[in-house]
């Protein structure tokens, strides 16, 4: 039993902060104001919408800055409440704007200080020149197995630079980023222990843009192939630095352990931030849905009068909550310095991505015929979610991830 003393000075709340709801309120008046109603037109178009980041960086939501500013909070919550609100109001929007974010984390998780100073900033831009970012581990045979790695960086110690070769699949702004944060490998003997993460430039000689993807969802979002033929980089590009780069291998070859390969870190910080953005979508269409029940009718009567319909939406709005827990819950964990000793970075994603397909598939079945045309968004937002079971880890995986954390084994 608490003391007394505990008593008053122990609190718990969920209660945001009014800077948080402030700043909630400022990313779903740009989602609803801006987003909403270009959602329609980028999807079709399925280009880069440029004039919707410049929009977003107009009023300082597309920066480095606001990134850091929403990075600092001590909850850690500002971040995803952002995220979620922009992918409500639509999500290939809301990756577009958000998704340098990705290549600007690794380089704040993994480089120096004066890399991150240098290149982060160098990601977004200015509002007269803006700029994107790519985060570029997959590749055509390496997709969840990123042990499977084939780029190569090899070290030339003459003249202090990196040389890298390979090619790189489903990046995100890829080819058209000034900004390339690529994992490669480094010593093919340490297999993915011996990843590491370089910053490659668009200007670099023999970069460029592969195959653009044509993608079931989240269609403005610049999604294509990246290709890398012998291009030299200085050797401070490397995030972190050589040193620690040699300290790490030294430590691996006398049977010390390694930290997580340099992709898995960055997956690892994002998850949670990957998790809000499918809530987003599945409060977007969960919202949609009800309201479109209360008005409907069929057999003389509104259609969320019928126990089936109300009992979804019920759990629709269960679900929703119970996943936005465990994004708070690892959000958290993660400012705060808190190890994730069960995975739960991994079940923020895992639940949150499932709940926005299951959703948004129900949203369809409630809209019935008119959720299955393109003139209302359900469809859209059924689209949109399913890449959220399968990257940064698809579902599968991040069982794996769990199963691990809770068993000590080795499940395969």
């Amino acid at each position: 039993m608490a003391t007394t003393e505990e008593a008053t000075t122990t609190t718990f709340s969920l209660e945001l902060t009014q800077d948080q709801k402030d700043v909630q309120a400022w990313a779903h008046g740009f989602a609803a104001d801006v987003m909403r109603p270009a959602a329609h037109e980028w999807d079709e178009r399925e280009e880069t919408p440029w004039p919707i980041i410049q929009e977003a960086a107009k009023i300082g939501l597309y920066s480095w800055e606001s990134m850091r500013d929403f990075g600092i909070d001590e909850s850690g919550l500002t971040m995803p409440l952002v995220q979620e609100e922009l992918f409500w109001g639509d999500a290939g929007l809301g990756m577009a704007i958000m998704g340098t974010g990705l290549a600007a984390a690794a380089i704040a998780g993994q480089g120096t200080w004066e890399q991150i100073q240098e290149w982060v900033p160098q990601c977004y831009g200015t509002e007269s020149e803006l700029k994107v970012a790519a985060f570029c581990a997959s590749e055509p045979g390496a997709g969840s197995d990123v042990g499977s790695i084939r780029t190569s960086a090899k070290y030339n110690e003459a003249d202090d630079t990196w040389t890298l070769n390979g090619q790189k699949a489903w990046a995100t702004n890829g080819g058209i980023a000034d900004v390339h944060v690529v994992i490669a490998q480094t010593d093919p003997e340490l297999g993915s222990r011996g990843h590491a993460a370089f910053i490659v430039p668009i200007e670099t000689k023999g970069i460029e843009q592969g195959a653009k993807v044509k993608k079931h969802g989240l269609r403005a979002s610049h999604t294509a192939d990246v290709h890398l033929d012998d291009c030299v980089i200085p050797g401070r590009n490397l995030l972190g630095g050589k040193d620690k780069l040699d300290e790490r291998h030294a430590r691996i070859r006398e049977g010390g352990k390694g930290k997580a390969q340099a992709a898995m870190a960055t997956f690892e910080a994002t998850r949670p931030i990957v998790g809000s953005q499918a809530l987003g979508i599945a409060r977007a269409a969960y919202e949609y849905a009800l309201e479109y029940a209360k008005e409907r009718e069929q057999f003389g009567k509104k259609i969320i009068e019928n126990q089936a319909v109300a009992f979804t939406l019920a759990n629709m709005k269960t679900e929703i909550d119970a996943a936005r827990l465990l994004v708070w819950r690892a959000s958290w964990m993660a400012r705060n310095g808190h190890k994730f000793e069960n995975a739960e970075g991994s079940m923020s994603k895992y639940k949150a991505g499932e709940v926005a397909v299951w959703t948004t598939e129900r949203a369809i079945q409630i809209l019935g015929g008119n959720g299955y045309t393109r003139e209302y968004p359900v469809e859209r937002w059924h689209r949109d979610s399913k890449i959220y079971t399968i990257f940064e880890g698809t579902s599968e995986m991040q069982q794996i991830v769990i199963a691990r954390a809770i068993s000590g084994l080795r499940i395969t």
